[in-house]
């Protein structure tokens, strides 16, 4: 396996890679629906025969469960692979459009054609599963690729190098791993598209770097992911689910409740009931959370710090640690912790949290969460938690969001059938399924000439073209 690619190689060894890869554009955008279905079968197959490998370099990165591993990283990959196997031929089908009356004697469709040379940027949290589902649908689209995992994970982007050299000749999928430096120098090539996940500000970065090159994005970022409980919500329930959510891969996911707008009548309970959840999560016979080998940790001293940072000023500024607070900067560790009596100058309400701090807000009328959920830049996610069918309408016609999930949380990622992503700030583009596949391919309109002509409107311009051109603008 080679070593990390050093600054001083990086851009003439990337150049190397990317102009091989170009060359072998045609050849793999030619490839037939059987032909990609057979190495979508081989990636499976590979993972499948090293999950323990997967599940190892996960919980070297960052102490992640393998039982997470498992549901988070390696069961969505493979449900991509499975669906997209299922419906790859019919994707690639030419996709017939009706003819307008006024081009009577033509016919049209569209032609899905892999864009070409792409780059997937992928991040730490999700580090298996964000490199290989996006890469799915590039494969499956007929494109080239360049993967640059993320270096904060070192030992997955070790093994998707592995992987993907065994799996693949460089020309057509390779793996460059490297620090921010090398995905600056990427940045400079002339891809075709770029697939990003990350934060907003690095969102940023990328959209100017392609915009060099006029290069298309799909940009998956992120926010501040609102969570709101109505009156009639079932709170033992929502506080269980919201749990799970919040604190699954220690809340490092970019679709967590990043905070909670709780009905007044219901913060109570809701505070009850999630430390309930907790304790039956990860404080099994009475064990600390610090003990439990279901919960990760923070993937690295920067991000403990900025966790511990945000934690530290809301408290000086006068929020209660309502649960939790527990940290040890040994292990990267923080437990649990629920922040009530939060305000917009905390930096816990100004930032995307990324990680088990949970502040809680309250209201008394739905205007008070859609004013200031519609103040703040559009969410990546929404969750509303209710059994009023009145309610759930409300807030989900008064707010705008990447994607929305009623009365659960994150499921909507795994969902083949729905396109996944955010608006504006949280997200450009969509990903999932067919949605992949069409973000990685262009789709080229073809129209075909079938009988006839448009000899009556051709030059000159006499009073007979003028009527017939006047009755066309009138009617058609």
């Amino acid at each position: 396996m080679e070593t990390t690619l050093l600054p001083s190689q990086t851009a003439t060894q990337l150049r190397h890679i990317f102009e091989n890869q170009r060359k072998n554009t045609l050849n793999v955008s030619l490839s037939t629906a059987d032909e990609r279905i057979a190495k979508l079968k081989k990636m499976q197959a590979y993972t499948m025969a090293h999950l323990a490998d997967i599940e190892q370099a996960m919980f070297n990165d960052f102490c992640k469960p393998k039982v997470e591993v498992l549901m988070g990283e390696v069961f969505g990959a493979n449900s991509e692979i499975k669906h997209t196997i299922k419906h790859l031929k019919q994707w690639m089908k030419p996709q017939r459009v009706p003819t307008p009356l006024n081009l009577i004697g033509t016919s049209a469709f569209i032609k899905h054609e892999a864009k070409g040379n792409v780059l997937i940027i992928s991040p730490w949290n999700y580090p298996f599963s964000l490199a290989i589902k996006p890469l799915i649908s590039a494969i499956a689209a007929g494109n080239v690729a360049i993967v640059k995992p993320s270096e904060m994970t070192p030992h997955t982007s070790a093994f998707l190098k592995k992987m993907l050299s065994d799996l693949f000749t460089e020309n057509e999928v390779a793996v460059v791993e490297g620090d921010a430096s090398t995905a600056t120098e990427l940045l400079k090539l002339p891809f075709n598209h770029i697939f990003f996940t990350g934060a907003p500000a690095i969102g940023k970065i990328v959209m100017r770097a392609a915009a060099d090159h006029l290069a298309s994005v799909t940009l998956e970022l992120g926010g501040k992911s609102p969570s709101i409980i109505d009156e009639t919500a079932d709170i033992p329930k929502i506080a269980r689910m919201t749990a799970w959510g919040k604190c699954l891969n220690n809340g490092q996911t970019c679709i967590a409740p990043d905070y909670m707008f709780v009905h007044a009548s219901k913060k109570d309970e809701f505070l009850s009931e999630y430390q309930k959840a907790v304790a039956q999560f990860y404080q099994t016979d009475g064990q600390a959370v610090e003990q439990s080998d279901s919960y990760a940790r923070i993937v690295n001293a920067r991000h403990f710090n900025r966790l511990k940072g945000y934690l530290d000023d809301a408290v000086a500024q006068g929020a209660n640690v309502a649960m939790g607070g527990k940290t040890n900067a040994d292990q990267n560790f923080i437990e649990p912790t629920v922040l009530t009596g939060v305000n917009d100058q905390m930096k816990v309400m100004q930032e995307e949290v990324f990680g088990p701090l949970l502040p809680v807000l309250t209201y008394q009328h739905p205007d008070e969460v859609i004013n200031y959920v519609n103040s703040k830049e559009k969410p990546l996610a929404l969750y509303i938690n209710s059994r009023s069918q009145k309610n759930i309408d409300y807030f989900l016609n008064r707010t705008t969001a990447g994607d929305t999930v009623i009365n659960d949380v994150l499921l909507h990622f795994g969902h083949s059938e729905l396109p996944f992503g955010g608006v504006n700030n949280s997200g450009i583009g969509k990903s999932n399924g067919f949605f992949g596949f069409q973000e990685f391919s262009n789709q080229r309109g073809v129209m075909k000439r079938q009988f006839g002509d448009m000899k009556f409107i051709y030059p000159p311009y006499t009073p007979k073209v003028k009527k017939i051109v006047d009755f066309f603008v009138k009617y058609f």
